[in-house]
């Protein structure tokens, strides 16, 4: 079997010094494709593609939501969950300057700012999930409890 040839992001370089198995999946990136494209490119359910969605809240503070890829974030039910006043996505160009990663590549390891993170509850009733690896067309398959150990996110409640 030959071996994947895959890009070394920070998010890889995370994963690698932490020693969490992973399996790299390049796909054909679709410009505004989503989750959804990802998903039908890599012949799996897309409930299992997780989105790393760069919000903030009314001071402008950077957070991180993931997200089951068929499923929306409520961020009314975000903002009151975790008592601020209000949520909302960061637009393109402020979610790449926190990140370090492009919107449609955003991966939750490795970001250039240290953020919160909150994640839908139900994502760890999954065994493996596939999260962003970094780059545009690059998910890796992970064990829904590396990405726990890891990232320590808040669990929530929020899926619309």
């Amino acid at each position: 079997m030959a071996k994947i040839k895959f890009p070394v992001t920070p998010a890889v370089r995370l994963l690698k010094q932490h020693r969490v198995a992973f399996i790299p999946h390049l796909y054909s990136y679709q410009e505004k494709g989503g989750t959804a494209a990802s998903a039908r490119e890599l012949g799996i359910d897309e409930h299992r593609v997780i989105k790393t969605l760069i919000m903030e809240d009314e001071r402008r503070q950077p957070l991180i939501v993931l997200m089951h890829g068929d499923r929306e974030v409520s961020t009314r039910q975000l903002a009151r969950t975790i008592g601020c006043k209000s949520i909302q996505p960061c637009a393109p160009e402020v979610a790449n300057r926190h990140s370090g990663y492009l919107v449609g590549g955003t991966s939750p390891f490795g970001t250039r700012k240290q953020m919160p993170v909150y994640m839908e509850e139900s994502i760890t009733d999954l065994e493996t999930i596939y999260l962003n690896g970094g780059k545009r067309g690059f998910l890796v398959e992970i064990a829904a409890t590396d990405v726990t150990r890891l990232l320590e996110p808040r669990p929530v409640r929020v899926a619309i």
